[in-house]
């Protein structure tokens, strides 16, 4: 199973619809759960010991839904970078080694706490680039649902 922890709600509906789509496809190859957890108030101008707080309180909450055994993937800018191949070929070997229970998390808006980020079995990015954590679910279903087509040696555009 996948699940995928995420801070906060989908508040666009083009995220939410987008989102929907990608977890319709891939039910068929994988029985994926997203698991969200409140996002904590965050201003503006936060200092770093207030940033640092908020996100051990996310922290907290998402380490709350993470079972023993579950091998725990954390996105995160300074994570190891895949590409689509290498990507599928991690969740293929993790699955074929025992590791069927994949848990992904995604921060919210100002990032991980150090609690997950210790946690995590493996960090992993998708680009230099920051993404808003919304559109990173998306992002993160297609890659998943694009990681069983290569699996399945199924087509799929590139």
């Amino acid at each position: 199973m996948i699940k995928i922890i995420v801070v906060g709600k989908l508040k666009e509906r083009f995220y939410e619809d987008a989102a929907a789509e990608y977890l319709k496809r891939l039910s068929s190859y994988a029985k994926v759960q997203v698991v969200q957890v409140a996002d904590e108030k965050a201003g503006e101008n936060l200092s770093v010991k207030e940033a640092e707080q908020i996100r051990e309180k996310e922290a907290a909450a998402i380490l709350k839904q993470i079972k023993p055994g579950e091998y725990v993937i954390s996105l995160e800018i300074k994570g190891d970078r895949l590409s689509s191949e290498q990507f599928a070929g991690m969740l293929e070997n993790l699955s074929l080694s025992g590791r069927p229970d994949i848990t992904f998390v995604i921060g919210g808006s100002i990032g991980l706490g150090q609690s997950v980020i210790r946690r995590a079995d493996r960090h992993i990015s998708f680009s230099d680039l920051t993404f808003p954590h919304q559109l990173m679910r998306v992002i993160l279903l297609e890659q998943i649902y694009r990681a069983y087509k290569i699996i399945k040696k199924e087509p799929y555009h590139k």
